[in-house]
């Protein structure tokens, strides 16, 4: 097979389509990859890429990505897809990139930093949203209060529509149930931390979520305890707090097939208006034992349009040598301040308020 800077695999999937299309349009080249042929190739015909296809079963996916400088992985699960597709890479000398937000997928990839630098390749999953925004927010923090101790970050924004994908991975993991970062190590709690969250706009009531940041926030900054939140109705703050009573049923899985098709029909993902106009907000707050603390605030596009420029942003830094070998997280490969540099994002708005 002929060499190609980036492989994009999973290009059909909601947000595989808005970066290969995001791609054309910034003349960048790439070479679209996914399971079907019928799903690919009128996407490619119609962006004018080439493309391959094959699955990730056995060496299959060895010998579709052989020649890749980089992989953009877009195709979930990433519980299922993630693992072969980084052995893969590893095995090609090729550089992975991938969206994935889900916490126990974050922490196989970031265990293998040994063998990626000894192979000198960069693994660097969820260069999307979540957690580019968060993971910058939380290193930007650490960096106002080294001694920091403790780290709560939370996101929310207007009209949030899921993709098919996404709405299928959180059916996925139902069953988890609460979880938060105590002492260093990921424990389960019995519910569902709830708060009001101070935004730059007000106050939003949130609930915690097993989110990635309890992963990635940790690697960039070492912080060992790390909530994170969302903002959510109360009514389903109150549904998420009994869910550990189902989780014997929800792990099924027959019941999560028969979850996921009912998702896929109603989760489309936002349209190009909603992307367009939708803002999002980020907030964070680390204390230490000495009772200081930090707050931050940020302003962003919405969530799928935020994935898109900062995917193409981190394939292009890698592609040109900025990251060295090994396995990392975006505010590590690029500092607190590169979510700052994607268009439509606005500073860190950094405080310092008294603790009551």
């Amino acid at each position: 097979m002929s060499e190609t800077p980036v492989l994009l695999y999973g290009a059909n999937g909601f947000t595989g389509r808005l970066i290969a299309e995001r791609a054309r349009a910034r003349g960048v080249e790439l070479v679209l990859a996914g399971r079907t042929r019928e799903a690919i190739e009128p996407l490619a015909k119609r962006l004018g890429y080439e493309f391959r296809v094959f699955g990730l079963d056995g060496e299959a996916a060895f010998d579709g990505i052989r020649g890749a400088k980089v992989v953009l992985h877009c195709a979930g699960p990433y519980s299922k897809t993630s693992a072969p597709m980084v052995e893969a890479c590893l095995k090609a000398r090729a550089h992975y990139l991938d969206i994935t937000g889900e916490y126990q997928v974050l922490e196989a990839v970031l265990a293998r930093g040994d063998d990626a630098v000894a192979r000198g390749v960069v693994l660097l999953p969820a260069v999307g949203f979540d957690v580019v925004p968060t993971d910058c927010m939380a290193q930007k923090l650490k960096g106002e209060l080294p001694s920091a101790v403790r780290l709560e970050l939370a996101f929310t924004g207007d009209n949030m529509m899921p993709s098919a994908g996404t709405a299928k991975t959180t059916v996925e993991n139902l069953h988890v149930g609460a979880k938060v970062r105590r002492g260093g190590v990921i424990v389960s709690i019995p519910a569902p931390l709830k708060r009001e969250i101070p935004f730059a706009d007000g106050p939003r009531f949130a609930m915690s979520i097993p989110w990635g940041d309890i992963v990635t926030a940790f690697h960039s900054t070492g912080i060992p305890d790390i909530t994170v939140y969302t903002v959510v109705p109360k009514g389903v703050a109150r549904a998420a707090s009994v869910l550990r009573f189902c989780a014997p049923v929800l792990k099924l899985p027959s019941v999560i097939r028969l979850l996921q098709k009912e998702v896929e029909k109603r989760a489309k993902g936002p349209d190009e208006v909603q992307r367009r106009t939708t803002r999002m907000s980020v907030w964070g707050r680390v204390e230490d034992d000495q009772g200081r603390a930090v707050e931050g605030h940020l302003s962003l596009p919405e969530g799928y349009e935020l994935t898109v420029l900062a995917a193409l942003a981190s394939v292009e830094r890698v592609l040109r040598g900025d990251v060295a070998p090994g396995a990392t997280t975006p505010s590590r490969a690029f500092g607190a301040d590169f979510v700052t540099t994607l268009p439509g994002v606005g500073s860190f708005n950094i405080v310092s308020p008294a603790l009551s």
